[in-house]
């Protein structure tokens, strides 16, 4: 049975650690409600334009090319793992983790790199140094994602794809922010945009046809798709950091709100446990006092 001190070294210990977990919570909270009015606010745009250019690229002639566009060989692959720079967020950084490893299982025989955003995505493929191709460090950690960060890496896989022709479709794999409870982790292709009408939910969800728009070109094709398809990556990757900020908020305070819990009940089980033992030593010296005037 260990003794009265040990046992209230750990209970120190345990409350330490409680009140840590605490103060984590309490700073993901003040964080979350920022990062969560950012993703509310950067979604409408995204999808809306997402929408736009597959109908305008689903309705152009067929010859049209772009280099953002253009289908080639099916072998190089780039995936753009989001992750955090921080841990004590739950499952967050594992979930991403293996759904990039799922994705390089169900596509064998692709030469795929991977371009990580977050120290744990950068350190678990730095171990695999044929598959890390670029980093960037430090971009979600700070609690705020600045759109000039998410050209930096929007210009970095154009690049790859369209001047270096170094890959053949570029994917991103982030954590979506459904609720504080429930992040889902996503796998959406980035690169090359495709040519397929894009259909609201709404349509999908009714049974009431699509309804196509003719749009009327006030400028060559080629030239509205320079400007706004590199835009179009911008803006999927900027709301993809955008999200996984807001999970990884909600992931932490979920987690330190669990951690607190459960040092509270250790503390109610230790504090038990040191009672028990120091009666148990009071037992024991009434009881030496006792024999010690029963023999006197």
């Amino acid at each position: 049975m260990p003794n009265l001190l040990d046992i209230r070294r750990r209970l120190k210990s345990v409350k330490n650690t409680q009140q840590i977990s605490k103060a984590m919570k309490m700073v993901s909270v003040a964080k979350l409600k920022r990062a969560q009015d950012r993703v509310v606010t950067a979604r409408p745009f995204a999808n809306k334009m997402m929408a736009v250019l597959s109908e305008l690229a689903g309705t152009t002639d067929e010859n049209f090319h772009h280099p953002l566009l253009d289908v080639r060989e099916d072998e190089r692959y780039l995936v753009v793992l989001v992750t955090a720079d921080k841990g004590l967020c739950g499952a967050f950084n594992t979930n991403l983790i293996k759904a990039a490893q799922a994705f390089i299982r169900d596509h064998p025989g692709k030469r795929i790199e991977v371009l990580a955003i977050g120290r744990k995505g950068r350190d678990f493929y730095r171990r695999r140094d044929s598959m890390l191709v670029g980093e960037y460090v430090g971009l979600t950690g700070k609690g705020r994602v600045e759109f000039s960060e998410a050209l930096e890496v929007a210009h970095d896989v154009i690049k790859r794809f369209t001047e270096e022709k170094e890959i053949d479709k570029a994917f991103v794999i982030y954590n979506e922010f459904k609720s504080v409870l429930q992040q889902r982790v996503m796998v959406e292709q980035l690169l090359p945009v495709s040519r397929a009408t894009a259909k609201t939910e709404e349509t999908t969800s009714t049974a009431q046809p699509l309804t196509l728009v003719d749009y009327i070109y006030e400028q060559p094709p080629s030239e509205i798709f320079s400007r706004l398809l590199p835009r179009l990556v911008e803006t999927q990757i900027f709301r993809a950091l955008l999200e996984s900020v807001a999970s990884e908020h909600g992931a932490r305070m979920t987690a330190m709100d669990s951690a607190s819990k459960n040092a509270r009940e250790l503390i109610d089980s230790l504090t038990l446990n040191m009672n028990r033992v120091r009666q148990a030593a009071i037992t024991n010296e009434i009881i030496e006092v006792v024999s010690g005037s029963a023999a006197l």
